[in-house]
């Protein structure tokens, strides 16, 4: 899961940069899921994707 105060797009380059720092030979990202969380007058406060990411495993 990785969010944003921006957007779903930052969301998911926040997500990508996390993976690609503890995972090698990442190939593809898939969102699951979008969540956007409301303040109390109903306006976007944060947006946050659940990714599921493809990589390589080295023998």
């Amino acid at each position: 899961m990785a969010s944003s105060t921006k957007s779903f797009d930052d969301a998911i380059k926040v997500g990508i940069a996390r993976a690609h720092k503890t995972l090698k030979n990442l190939k593809s990202a898939w969102v699951q899921n979008q969540q956007i969380k409301l303040d109390n007058e109903g306006k976007s406060q944060n947006t946050g994707v659940q990714l599921k990411v493809t990589f390589i495993i080295d023998d």
